[in-house]
């Protein structure tokens, strides 16, 4: 039987993600989306990866950070894997350069505070 995976090692999942949509990202233009098919599933993968390690996090750790709005994350990755064809690759852009560095600060901030100490 599998160990379960805790809220640090899920907030980790979340930050490495996060790093990987980082480095993708890096100097591609939007329309890259639409051009490369690769890309755009890599960027999707990764936030599939978010909304999973999100959907198991506890809900005490997630209620101390009612600023990120989890659900939502989950019900992305839900869109994501399920109607696949449906992505809307401007809200996948907007997430990836707007929406996650809210979330990597405040995934750093939870680990700070709950588990280094």
């Amino acid at each position: 039987m599998r160990k379960p995976i805790d809220d640090k090692a899920r907030l980790l999942h979340i930050l490495q993600a996060i790093a990987y949509v980082d480095e993708f990202m890096a100097d591609r233009p939007k329309e890259s989306l639409y051009d490369e098919p690769m890309f755009r599933f890599a960027i999707e993968r990764q936030l599939e990866i978010i909304g999973e390690a999100a959907n198991h996090l506890s809900d005490a750790l997630k209620q101390s950070a009612p600023e990120i709005e989890w659900r939502k994350i989950v019900s992305f990755r839900n869109f994501v894997t399920h109607e696949y064809f449906g992505v809307d690759l401007e809200l996948l852009w907007d997430i990836s350069t707007n929406k996650l560095e809210p979330l990597k600060l405040t995934v750093e901030r939870i680990l700070t505070e709950n588990f280094e100490k």
